[in-house]
């Protein structure tokens, strides 16, 4: 992935996974990349990762369980 240039990182992920998730990617009831798998993925911080997930939190994509992980919402 090339970045773009004043854009935070953590949005650019943001915007690359709910890519993937509108192509289906990631369908509805499925689990996102952990933050450990978006900073080999994307090579980034944990806290770069972490509010990439936010932000996908944020827009109503997914839903975070503790000890479980992001996943997708059903439509």
């Amino acid at each position: 992935m090339e970045w773009r240039e004043g854009v935070p990182r953590w949005v650019q992920i943001a915007d690359e996974l709910e890519r993937r998730i509108r192509a289906g990617v990631y369908p509805p009831g499925s689990r996102v990349p952990s933050v450990l798998a978006l900073m080999d993925e994307f090579g980034v911080a944990s806290a770069t990762a972490h509010k990439a997930l936010a932000g996908l939190r944020t827009r109503g994509l997914t839903y975070t369980e503790p000890g479980i992980g992001s996943t997708v919402r059903k439509p």
